[in-house]
C-alpha cells in the first residue's frame, strides 16, 4: 500500500493524535474501528462533519482542538489545504513514474510530461500564465469580442436597421396610425421598435454572442480552472481566492448570472466582496464591447479606461477586504485535464446563454422605450435631464449626454448603446469620461433583483449609494486630469 507522507509539522501533529485518540477508542469512537488511527487523524484535520460531532462528546476534542490551532497558527495556510497539496503532488509523482510516452518505454519507467502537462504548467505560472492571459485577452477579447463582435457584425447589423428597416418601420407605423403619440411610440427617434429592439439586436446580440462563444471555447478546454490558479495570489489581495476568478470571467457577459454563482464561494464574506465588485467595476460584454468598439480607434483612450477600472477594481477590492471582518480566503480545487474543444458543446452553451440573455434584455429594453416615450409625452423626461445636465456640464461633457445617463439607470448596457448613438458628437476626452462612468454606474435592474435576493436589502442598499456618487467622482476626476496634461484634443 502506498502512503502518503506529509511535511514534517503534519505527521507530528498526526502521531499526536493518534495518541490522544486511544483515549476514547473503545469509548464514542468504537464505531470506527474499521479506520486506522492514522485515517481518522486524517478525517479529523480534514473536518468531517460526522466525526469531529461524535469527537465532541469525548475528553480529547479539547486538547486536539488546541494542537490543531498551535499548527495553524505557523502555517500560511489551512491544514485540509496542505493535506490536499500534498496528495495531489504525490499523485503527480506516482503518475510521472508508471506511465510512458508512446515509443519512449525504455525509460526506466519515467515518462517526459506530455504536451497537455507542458501547457498546464505553463498556464499556471505567474509569468507564462499571465503572458498567456494577456493573449487570450487580445485576440480573445479585444479582437474577436472587440473588433469583429462590436466593430464588424455591429456596424453591420446596426447599418441595415438604419437604411433598410427603421425608415419601413417609420413609414407602415405612419400609415397604420394617423396619431403622433402612438407614432412616437413604435417608431421614429425612440420608438420601441426603432430604438428598443434595435439597441437589444443590433447592437447588444452580436457582442454577447461572440462573448458567449469564446467564453464556451475556453470553458471546454480546461483553461479556466487554470486562470483560477493562476491568479489565486493576486485575487487574495482583493480579499477572494482564485475560486472568485470564476464569477468575475461569467461577469465579462453578465453581471446577472454572474452574482447567482457568487454563491459557490466559500465564505459571505467574499461573496459580499463579489457582489460589490461585479456591480463596481466589471462590465458586462453589452458594455465593455460597446466601448471597445467606441475606443478601439483610439488606443490611449481605451488603455486609459482600461487602467482605470481595473485600478478601481484593485484598490476597491484591497480596501473592502480590509474593511470587512473575517479570515482571508483559501483555495484548493481539483483540475480537469485540458482537452481540444467539443463543437457540439460549445455550440450548444453558446446558443443557451445568447438564447437565454437575449429573452431577458429584450423585455426590459422595450419596457425602456417606453419609460422613455411616457417621460416624453409627459414632461418628466426633459424635467430629469434638467436635473442632470449641470451635473453633465460639470464633467466637461455636452448636455447630449444626460439622456444617455439616464438610459443607464434602467440599465447599464443601455446607456452605453445610447453612447454609441452620440459617439460622432463627443471628443476622445469625452468617450472616455462617459466609458468609465458607464462602466462603474449602478447596476441593471435584474442584477439589483439578484443583489437584493443573495445579499439582502441592507448590503445592497450600502452598495449603491456608494457606487452611484462614486462613478461620477471618478468621471469629474479623470476629465479634469485628461483636460490638465492637454492628452487629448
Amino acid at each position: 500500500m502506498y502512503e502518503v507522507k506529509y511535511p514534517h509539522l503534519i505527521e507530528q501533529l498526526i502521531n499526536n493524535i493518534e495518541d490522544l485518540l486511544q483515549q476514547s477508542w473503545h469509548d464514542v469512537l468504537q464505531e470506527y474501528s474499521h479506520l486506522s488511527p492514522r485515517g481518522l487523524s486524517l478525517l479529523i484535520l480534514e473536518k468531517d462533519k460526522d466525526i469531529l460531532s461524535r469527537l465532541q462528546q469525548t475528553a480529547v476534542i479539547s486538547p486536539i482542538q488546541t494542537l490543531v490551532a498551535q499548527l495553524e497558527s505557523q502555517l500560511a495556510k489551512p491544514i485540509s489545504q496542505v493535506i490536499q497539496e500534498t496528495r495531489s503532488q504525490r499523485a503527480l509523482e506516482l503518475e510521472q513514474q508508471v506511465l510512458l510516452l508512446q515509443g519512449d518505454s525504455n525509460r526506466r519507467g519515467i515518462s517526459q510530461l506530455g504536451i497537455g502537462e507542458k501547457l498546464h504548467h505553463l498556464m499556471i505560472h505567474p509569468i507564462t500564465g499571465f503572458l498567456i492571459l494577456i493573449l487570450v485577452v487580445y485576440f480573445g477579447i479585444y479582437q474577436f469580442v472587440g473588433n469583429f463582435g462590436a466593430g464588424t457584425l455591429v456596424d453591420t447589423i446596426e447599418g441595415y436597421f438604419e437604411e433598410k428597416i427603421n425608415p419601413l418601420v417609420n413609414k407602415i407605423v405612419a400609415l397604420l396610425f394617423p396619431w403622433p403619440v402612438i407614432q412616437d411610440l413604435l417608431a421614429n427617434d425612440y420608438g420601441i421598435i426603432t430604438l428598443g429592439i434595435r439597441y437589444a439586436t443590433a447592437l447588444i446580440l452580436p457582442i454577447v454572442s461572440t462573448y458567449f462563444l469564446m467564453f464556451a471555447l475556453l470553458e471546454d478546454t480546461g483553461y479556466l480552472p487554470r486562470l483560477s490558479l493562476m491568479l489565486d495570489r493576486l485575487f487574495k489581495l482583493i480579499g477572494l481566492s482564485g475560486r472568485g476568478v470564476i464569477p468575475m470571467v461569467l461577469g465579462l457577459g453578465c453581471d446577472t448570472m454572474a452574482t447567482v454563482v457568487t454563491r459557490t464561494l466559500a465564505t459571505k464574506r467574499e461573496r459580499i466582496i463579489a457582489t460589490f465588485l461585479l456591480a463596481l467595476a466589471v462590465p458586462c460584454a453589452a458594455q465593455w464591447g460597446v466601448i471597445l468598439g467606441l475606443l478601439a480607434s483610439h488606443p490611449k483612450g481605451l488603455l486609459i479606461w482600461a487602467v482605470v477600472v481595473t485600478s478601481i477594481f484593485l484598490i476597491a477590492g484591497a480596501t473592502i477586504s480590509r474593511i470587512l471582518p473575517g479570515k482571508a480566503a483559501y483555495f484548493y480545487m481539483e483540475v480537469p485535464p485540458l482537452r481540444l474543444p467539443k463543437l457540439e458543446n460549445v455550440l450548444l452553451k453558446t446558443y443557451t446563454r445568447m438564447k437565454t440573455y437575449y429573452l431577458e434584455i429584450l423585455p426590459l429594453f422595450v419596457y425602456a422605450s417606453i419609460f422613455i416615450w411616457f417621460g416624453r409625452i409627459t414632461g418628466i423626461f426633459d424635467l430629469i435631464i434638467g436635473w442632470l445636465n449641470p451635473l453633465t456640464v460639470s464633467l466637461g461633457l455636452p448636455e447630449a449626454v444626460s439622456p444617455v445617463f439616464l438610459y443607464g439607470f434602467f440599465r447599464r448596457d443601455y446607456g452605453a448603446a445610447g453612447l454609441f448613438d452620440i459617439q460622432e458628437t463627443l471628443t476622445i476626452n469625452q468617450l472616455v469620461v462617459c466609458a468609465i462612468i458607464l462602466t462603474l454606474f449602478l447596476p441593471c435592474i435584474a442584477q439589483l433583483q439578484v443583489m437584493l435576493k443573495e445579499r439582502g436589502w441592507k448590503t445592497t442598499l450600502a452598495i449603491i449609494s456608494f457606487i452611484f456618487p462614486f462613478a461620477f467622482f471618478i468621471g469629474f476626476v479623470t476629465s479634469r486630469i485628461l483636460l490638465f496634461t492637454g492628452l487629448f484634443l
